[in-house]
């Protein structure tokens, strides 16, 4: 169903107090704490399973049906299925309500530091027993619907300097190995040589 919940937009001030939070997020090892699909425009729903597959991307998202200005032919972009954000950062510009943390309009909510020296392109993360994706070059930067639902403040902080070497906006990604996935899952850096995750240590924390 469409998302009609109002954010309080956070002051500058705010955000910076907060941004501690963010900075501790895990490196290496972290959880999946909220899986949104798109259905349509503004259309939000939260998941308990997902199902990621490498050409549909998160399955009954509209991703696949999305024009891309980064394509020659504005087909959906093969490298921006996926939009994954950090959860602790949505949290501090959204408070603690999941149904606005989906106003992001990103499919994947991680607590885990999703910044560019953690995570350079063609990282590889995998998510729960199975599932991989694979982050991409492509920038995911705001928005003028991100600063409406957010704030200007939380809209200039994702564009500064930290803002970005944090990916405070987060990251585009691409399903290598699909799977189904859920909220509480194991989100975990595995090497980008073609290794297979080791599943027996990937099941959902406890």
């Amino acid at each position: 169903m469409e998302n009609t919940v109002t954010v309080r937009h956070r002051t500058l001030d705010e955000i910076v107090a907060g941004l501690h939070v963010v900075r501790q997020s895990p490196p290496g090892v972290g959880t999946l704490a909220l899986a949104v699909r798109r259905p349509a425009v503004d259309v939000r729903e939260m998941l308990s399973r997902a199902e990621l597959d490498p050409d549909a991307g998160l399955v009954g998202d509209s991703w696949s049906r999305r024009p891309s200005s980064r394509t020659s032919d504005r087909s959906p972009h093969p490298d921006m299925q996926l939009n994954v954000i950090n959860s602790r950062f949505i949290e501090l510009i959204a408070g603690p309500d999941r149904d606005a943390w989906a106003l992001a309009g990103d499919q994947l909510y991680l607590d885990l530091d999703l910044s560019v020296d953690a995570l350079p392109a063609g990282s590889r993360l995998a998510i729960g027993d199975r599932a991989v994706i694979e982050v991409t070059d492509q920038p995911h930067t705001g928005c003028a619907k991100f600063a409406a639902r957010f704030g200007r403040d939380a809209h200039k902080i994702v564009w500064s300097e930290e803002g970005q070497r944090l990916r405070l906006r987060g990251l585009n990604a691409r399903v290598l190995v699909g799977a189904t996935i859920k909220p509480g899952d194991a989100v975990r850096h595995i090497p980008a040589d073609g290794g297979q995750p080791d599943t027996g240590r990937l099941s959902t924390y406890e």
